[in-house]
C-alpha cells in the first residue's frame, strides 16, 4: 500500500508533560517528532492530537504544543482514540481513510488506537521512530503485534518523501532540510 496525502490524517497520540519525560530515549523521540511534524505541515497533512486524562498527564508538551496549536485537540479517559465520541465524529466527518500514528505509549493508547482502526477499515500507518513507552520492550512488542496484524509501519524519513513523491519542489528541498 502507497501512503498518499488524500483523505489522510495524521495522529498525534497523546505526548504529554507528565509521562513524556519517563519514556525510553525521550530526547530523541523529541527530536524526531518535531521534524515529523514540521515535515507534515509542509505537505499539507491535517492533524488531531489527543491528550489521555490531562487532569493528571498534563498538556501537550511544550515546543511541540505550539506546532499544532491550531488543531483539533480531543481530551479523552479512552486508552483507543476510537473509543471516544467526539474524536470519531470529527474523522468520520472529514472523510479520512489513512491514518498516520505517532505518540505514546506504543503498547497502549497508540496500538489500541492502531488495532481499532484497521478493525473498523481504516488503513492505519504507525511511524516506529516517532512512538515511544517507558519501557524499550513493551515498545518492541507492540510494533510486533502490530505488524502481526498487518498494520503497516515506517520510519519519519521514509514517510515523509512517500508523501512528496517528487524530487525538485520546494517541499521536497524543505523536507530535504529537515532529515538532514
Amino acid at each position: 500500500m502507497r501512503i498518499t496525502k488524500e483523505n489522510t490524517v495524521a495522529l498525534v497520540v497523546d505526548i504529554q508533560e507528565r509521562l513524556f519525560p519517563h519514556i525510553h530515549d525521550h530526547q530523541q523521540l523529541k527530536k524526531n517528532i518535531g521534524i515529523l511534524v514540521d515535515g507534515l505541515q509542509a505537505l499539507g497533512v491535517p492533524m488531531m492530537v489527543t491528550e489521555q486524562y490531562k487532569k493528571g498527564l498534563g498538556p501537550t508538551i511544550k515546543g511541540l504544543a505550539e506546532k499544532v496549536a491550531t488543531c483539533p485537540t480531543f481530551e479523552k479517559i479512552a486508552f483507543s482514540c476510537m473509543d471516544d465520541e467526539a474524536f470519531i465524529e470529527k474523522f468520520e466527518t472529514e472523510g479520512y481513510k489513512t491514518a498516520i500514528l505517532f505518540g505514546i505509549e506504543a503498547h497502549i493508547c497508540l496500538m489500541q488506537t492502531a488495532l481499532d482502526l484497521q478493525a473498523k477499515g481504516y488503513k492505519p500507518v504507525v511511524v516506529e521512530d516517532c512512538v515511544g513507552s517507558r519501557n524499550p520492550e513493551n515498545h518492541r512488542i507492540a510494533i510486533n503485534r502490530m505488524l502481526q496484524q498487518g498494520i503497516l509501519v515506517t520510519s519519519y524519513e521514509s514517510l515523509l518523501f512517500e508523501l512528496c513523491r517528487f524530487a525538485g519542489t520546494d517541499t521536497f528541498k524543505t523536507i530535504s532540510k529537515l532529515v538532514k
